[in-house]
């Protein structure tokens, strides 16, 4: 141990930590971080580690063996040490741990099988089921979502938060920013058309707050669609903060989509068998999955966060830089490397030919 560290017991430093996130993080996120940490401090506890001062590679190792033999799912192991790591990084910088313990902190990898499966959503997937609500539920709330979702890699809370007024889709939109101090008016000169801009409001927080506010570029063919879905099958409603949400309930006290209803309408989008046959050689007239709030026990179904990540692989499979893709989806050109980024290796082959340029590398 150190002679210049200062003593500091495993809960005040989460405690410490947390406080510190949440100057910029959504509760959500704090209470994840929290339930992440949570088998660490209990696990300090139990082996007596009550001054971080003390606390050692051997000692992370030792814990880290500890979660694996619980047999944890390899995408939950990753994110746990994950957020391990980031925390021993903070109890670094407050003298509480040797400065060179986070360093040998090694996140476990986790295979390509395990992430198609856990964590995040084709592709081809994405592909087919665009397709399939392009053809059948032309204009709807879910058709609307979905090309949001996977065109921008935006979070739940992001889409969710959405009013009418954060799409800018015709000039005249711009109007509305002009009379915004964050704006640079100048800019609105030369920017191009169309986007949607996510902003953090009291009770529609983004994850990283104000931090997390950016306008967000769109394909014309998807503001087409959600535009469709706007002129005819929105519900005018407005909400109790007096806004109008992009995203309505056709009835109800909320005039805003819950949360859960969001993620019930993507387990249903992701649902083989609701444009075709069944891949899991289920009695479609009995599957539990197809009834009212059991969506989620659907194998193939998935919730919006493999949406997410399933659009950030595909970014970078088309050739995006992290740093591109992480100002667009809010995160750090880090986090999109190290959780985010599961490259197909021939995609990423074939993106990145454009920087061999015409001559052949001789030796």
């Amino acid at each position: 141990m150190s002679d210049d560290l200062v003593p500091l017991e495993p809960q005040e430093a989460l405690e410490m930590w947390l406080d510190r996130l949440s100057a910029n993080r959504s509760d959500e996120t704090i209470q994840s971080y929290d339930y992440r940490m949570k088998p660490f401090v209990e696990w300090c506890a139990k082996e007596g580690v009550d001054n971080l001062n003390d606390l050692t590679s051997r000692d992370i190792f030792r814990y880290d063996s500890e979660r694996r033999s619980e047999g944890l799912a390899p995408a939950t192991l990753k994110t746990q040490i994950g957020t391990l790591k980031r925390f021993i990084r903070f109890c670094a910088q407050v003298d509480a741990v040797n400065g060179d313990l986070p360093a040998k902190i090694e996140v476990p990898s986790v295979g390509i099988s395990d992430r198609v499966n856990d964590e995040l959503l084709t592709a081809e997937r994405a592909k087919r089921i665009r397709g399939k609500l392009n053809r059948y539920e032309r204009a709807s709330r879910r058709h609307a979502m979905f090309e949001l979702m996977w065109h921008t890699g935006c979070r739940l809370g992001g889409l969710r938060g959405l009013d009418l007024g954060d799409c800018f889709f015709e000039q005249a939109d711009l109007e509305r920013l002009r009379h915004q101090n964050d704006i640079d008016h100048e800019a609105l000169e030369n920017v191009e058309l169309p986007f949607v801009y996510f902003r953090h409001r009291e009770t529609t927080p983004l994850k990283n707050k104000r931090a997390g506010e950016r306008p967000a570029a769109l394909a014309q063919e998807v503001a087409d669609r959600i535009q469709e879905y706007i002129d005819v099958r929105r519900v005018e409603r407005v909400d109790e903060d007096d806004r109008r949400p992009l995203f309505t309930t056709e009835k109800g006290k909320n005039a805003r989509v819950s949360k859960s209803s969001v993620r019930r309408e993507i387990y249903i989008m992701t649902q083989p068998c609701r444009w075709g046959k069944c891949p899991h050689d289920r009695d479609e007239r009995s599957c539990e999955a197809l009834n009212h709030g059991r969506e989620a026990s659907c194998p193939s179904s998935r919730s919006p966060h493999p949406i997410r990540t399933g659009a950030i692989t595909h970014m970078r499979d088309q050739g995006w830089p992290p740093e591109v893709v992480a100002e667009r989806v809010n995160a750090t050109p880090e986090v999109i490397r190290e959780h985010y980024d599961h490259p197909d290796p021939i995609r990423r082959m074939q993106s990145r030919r454009s920087f061999l340029g015409e001559k052949e590398v001789s030796e």
